[in-house]
């Protein structure tokens, strides 16, 4: 067994580069939007997995391509969900849970964003 602390204050310099949100499957609306990440399970293909991934500041829109729970570690977002228009904004400690398909508009408002996050596909 294994126990994995989630840390507080991740900067993006200690993830690896995954490219832009765009290289993911999203659509950028403002800014590069540069992403990078680091796996604490599994991979991204797998169907259970968790990772820190953490942004550049900028905006973008994704669908959700698996179920996700995730805490914020770094900086500060505003999520809005598409189909009901509501906006939370998030800060570190902060947790959210979201469903597949869900369509999510990103608004990174800090200039390094990290969160944890656990996924189930």
């Amino acid at each position: 067994m294994t126990i994995t602390t989630v840390q507080q204050n991740i900067q993006l310099s200690a993830l690896d580069s995954w490219g832009t949100v765009a290289d993911l499957g999203s659509t950028i609306l403002e800014g590069e939007v540069k992403a990078f990440g680091k796996m604490t399970l599994g991979a991204p293909t797998d169907p259970v997995s968790s990772a820190y991934f953490g942004t550049t500041k900028g905006k973008f829109r994704m669908e959700y391509p698996f179920n996700e729970q995730a805490t914020v570690v770094t900086g500060e977002v505003i999520l809005t969900e598409e189909a009901t228009g509501k906006s939370t904004r998030y800060a570190v400690g902060d947790t959210w849970f979201v469903t597949k398909g869900t369509a999510v508009v990103w608004e990174i408002v800090s200039e390094e964003f990290v969160k944890h996050y656990f996924a189930v596909a």
